[in-house]
């Protein structure tokens, strides 16, 4: 024991140390087992064990005391990048990039394109008459229901709602007819009026600069010279002198095409009236036949349940905006002619509501058609020019400003597409595209919007 302490270190103080040394310095590191050095002589080989060792503290190991084979000092960690922020991993890059673009497929559907349009303006006369029924089927349904929660069959409220509606046009129509017809005859007594004023204007106007007298005599030669340029020469002995004569005026010629055009007008009214009176009286056979037809599973029945409520909920609001509209624009065309002093302003007023149905087309109508009786009755061009201009003032501020706004609301539409449409269908149905060609847009964006492949195209129809 004495010899023990005598050395100066511990058999175990070097291990220790070494252990000691690598904490201080933030290392982990371990100490190989050494053997014990010698004893010296005239000491026992016997090991201490460590019980018996005394609880003296431990020198601070020296540099010199550190053993020559530690590990050097491990690198600092690399700063841990930061963190991403939550949400959804991004997409590889193959996912991002586009489809590659087939030149068949897409041939192929502009020729499909270009074959519907084809179809529907040559089969105009077949698809006018199914759309219009659709609509009037749409629009009365609900009247057709309210009756047969009273007990009334549904074929004669049907019948009953469609000879009323019938004979309103009838009677409207033929209040205006006289009207119309006397406008008609008008007409030359009118050019000859606005002749009249127009050169009454020009005379007592300013009398003319020296430079204008000399223009209107240079023009006056003029026209002289070119007259007898124009003048056919003496006919030569020998040559025979041909003169082309009109054909005279045949009744025929005019009257045949008319009667033609209303015949054709009378029996597309009558097939409406019969397509809209079986579609009524069946009541939603037409709807459990698309139900049964969509498909067994109960989602594919909500989904075209879903397109058929919407459609309906769309047309019948887009009616409701169009009747809404025409109340306005024959109620202000009414007071604005009465208060200019025009003669049947009411009437005008009627007419103004009847018209502002048809797009674009009824208001031009209205207007041309009031300026010329102003102008027949008052006789000048500026209570003319007053009346027509209030007119289009009123057609302009509900035709082009409220209605589209209230569609846009009542509908999905956006109102680019609805001028679009009207456009567009008026192109390819004249005056019934006028008519039909938003309700059926508003079809085509409540299927669009339900159909996966069709999502894109709704998507740029609405807004």
């Amino acid at each position: 024991m004495v010899a023990a302490k005598a050395t100066g270190n511990w058999p175990i103080s070097r291990p220790f140390a070494a252990l000691f040394g690598a904490a201080l310095h933030n290392l982990p590191m371990t100490e190989p087992e050494r053997p014990a050095p010698p004893a010296p002589p005239g000491t026992s080989d016997t090991a201490i064990p460590e019980h018996a060792l005394p609880s003296a503290p431990h020198p601070m190991p020296r540099p010199e005391d550190t053993p020559a084979d530690t590990a050097p000092p491990a690198p600092a960690p690399a700063p841990a990048p930061p963190c991403a922020p939550p949400g959804p991993a991004p997409l590889p890059a193959d996912v991002l990039a586009p489809p590659p673009l087939n030149l068949g497929t897409l041939s192929l559907v502009w020729l499909a394109v270009c074959a519907s349009l084809a179809m529907l303006h040559w089969a105009s006369a077949v698809f006018i008459p199914i759309v219009l029924s659709l609509l009037l089927t749409c629009a009365l349904g609900p009247a057709v229901g309210w009756l047969q929660r009273w007990h009334v069959p549904r074929a004669l409220g049907a019948g009953a709602l469609l000879l009323v509606l019938v004979a309103a046009l009838g009677a409207s129509s033929w209040s205006l007819s006289d009207g119309a017809a006397q406008l008609v005859d008008s007409l030359p007594v009118a050019a000859k009026k606005v002749r009249d004023q127009l050169r009454a204007h020009s005379r007592s106007s300013s009398s003319a600069s020296p430079l204008e007298t000399v223009q209107k005599a240079a023009t006056q030669i003029e026209q002289a010279a070119s007259e007898n340029n124009n003048a056919a020469p003496p006919a030569r002995r020998g040559v025979q002198r041909v003169v082309i004569e009109r054909a005279p005026f045949n009744v025929r010629d005019y009257v045949l095409p008319g009667t033609m055009g209303l015949a054709s007008g009378l029996t597309q009214l009558a097939v409406v009236v019969f397509l809209s009176f079986f579609s009524l009286a069946s009541g939603g056979l037409l709807r459990r036949k698309l139900l049964r037809i969509a498909g067994a599973s109960l989602e594919q029945r909500q989904i075209t349940l879903s397109m058929l409520d919407d459609i309906n909920r769309q047309v019948r609001s887009y009616l409701l905006v169009q009747c809404f509209t025409s109340v306005i624009v024959g109620v202000a065309t009414g007071l604005a002619y009465w208060a200019l002093g025009l003669e049947q302003a009411a009437v005008w007023g009627v007419a103004a509501a009847v018209l502002n149905l048809v797009p674009y087309a009824g208001s031009l109508v209205v207007t041309a058609g009031s300026a010329l009786v102003a102008f027949l009755q008052f006789g000048t061009l500026d209570m003319a020019l007053s009346v027509g201009g209030a007119s289009l003032l009123i057609h302009t501020l509900v035709g082009n400003l409220l209605t589209p706004w209230l569609t846009s609301r009542t509908s999905s539409l956006s109102p680019v597409v609805v001028f679009v449409s009207v456009l567009a269908w008026g192109w390819l149905w004249g005056l019934w595209g006028l008519l039909l060609g938003i309700p059926i847009m508003m079809a085509v964006k409540a299927v669009c919007d339900r159909v996966t492949g069709l999502q894109p195209l709704g998507e740029l129809l609405g807004h």
